[in-house]
Parts: C-alpha cells; sequence; structure tokens
C-alpha cells in the first residue's frame, strides 16, 4: 500500500501483517480467497506488458512476492522490484528469493526508481475506518506516483461499486470504476482501458504511455 498518513500506514500495514502471520506465504496470507483468483488477477494487471522484449517491473505491495512466481512460469525476461510497507510482508519475500539476482524487495511505499512498468494488486481494497472521500483521494495520490514511477505504462485493480450490495462488506472500498477510467484517461495518457470482464467482483485498469 502507498498511502501517505502515517497512522493509515501502520493500520494497513498491521492488517496485512496479520493475515501473513495467520496464513503464511499463500493467497490467504494476502488477503485472497485463493491462488486461482489471484493469478487471474495477475494475468489481468500484466497485460499492460510488452513480453517480446526484457523489461522492469515495480510491485506496489508485493507482498510476499507471488507476483514473481507467476512471472517465472511465463517465461519472461524481467527484473523485478516489490515494495511494501509491511515489514513482515517484505521479510518473508526476501526469505523466499535470497541470492536470485532479478528481484528484490523494499520496505516502503513507491518505488526507489522508475521502471518500465509499475503495477498494484489488491492495495486499495482494504480501507477499514477511513471515509469514502478520504480512500479515494489517497488512491488517486498513488496512482499519480505509479504514474511518474512507470515509463511505459501501469496498472492497478480496484473492488467494483457495481458488486452485490448484499455481498458488500464495510470495511472494504468499492470503487467507480468509470470514475477512475476518466481521470487515468484525462491526467496520464489516452491510451487506457478498463476491464470488467473477467469473473471477480472487480476491475482493471492499464494505461499505456504515449509512444
Amino acid at each position: 500500500m502507498t498511502l501517505e498518513n502515517g497512522d493509515l500506514l501502520n493500520d494497513v500495514a498491521n492488517y496485512y501483517s496479520d493475515k501473513l502471520r495467520a496464513h503464511g506465504n499463500r493467497a490467504a496470507g494476502v488477503d485472497w480467497n485463493g491462488e486461482a483468483g489471484q493469478n487471474l488477477r495477475f494475468s489481468q494487471l500484466l497485460k499492460v506488458v510488452d513480453p517480446t522484449v526484457p523489461y522492469t517491473i515495480g510491485d506496489i505491495g508485493c507482498g510476499y512476492g507471488a507476483l514473481v512466481d507467476y512471472l517465472k512460469t511465463l517465461n519472461h525476461d524481467f527484473q523485478y522490484t516489490g515494495i511494501d510497507i509491511s515489514e513482515q510482508m517484505v521479510s518473508a519475500a526476501n526469505a523466499r528469493f535470497e541470492n536470485q539476482q532479478n528481484f528484490r524487495f523494499l520496505v516502503g511505499n513507491s518505488l526507489d526508481e522508475p521502471s518500465d512498468y509499475c503495477v498494484a494488486s489488491g492495495i486499495f481494497n482494504v480501507r477499514l475506518e477511513r471515509s469514502d472521500e478520504d480512500w479515494l483521494s489517497s488512491i488517486i495520490h498513488t496512482i499519480e506516483k505509479m504514474n511518474a514511477s512507470s515509463r511505459k505504462g501501469f496498472a492497478f485493480n480496484c473492488l467494483t461499486s457495481y458488486s452485490d450490495s448484499e455481498k458488500m462488506r464495510s470495511y472494504l472500498y468499492y470503487a467507480d470504476p468509470l470514475r477512475l477510467f476518466d481521470i487515468c484517461k484525462r491526467r496520464f495518457s489516452r491510451n487506457v482501458a478498463l476491464l470488467h470482464d473477467y469473473g471477480l467482483y472487480e476491475f482493471t485498469i492499464i494505461v499505456r504511455k504515449d509512444p
């Protein structure tokens, strides 16, 4: 998560650290229902990538490094930097990928240097006690930083406001996909895609930088 308020950062970091302690290095450890859904989300986010050439990628809210596992199955030529505000998550990731040169994991809330692509999976979902207005403001701030940190494009996902009302939870944030699409289209690039057709109660936005 890449939110700026110190109390909010701590609350969110503690939430995910508790998940990791409870469930370990698997999808539930980063608050997903299962690996299949986690990988489906990765496949949507990675549509921003051109896999025909080597690339660098930054993963905001990297958790224990599950995206690296998925990328390795694709046989892409990539260098990876993962960022997470949870020290426990970063420690778990470093332990899993110790001595592997193309991967690095850092504690923080933004990339320390630009990459070709920047992605974020699930970091905008858990708002805890924050208001819709405050949470949306933090999302916009974060995607502005993702834009600044990516040379070729970035992608992120959110729970959707089109979710069934009876299945919504008060501590989660359900974003308006059309509003975030409009923000990305007006502020960041003419080449923006909204993906809302992959069977989950969420959407993915892909922003490709203008050539």
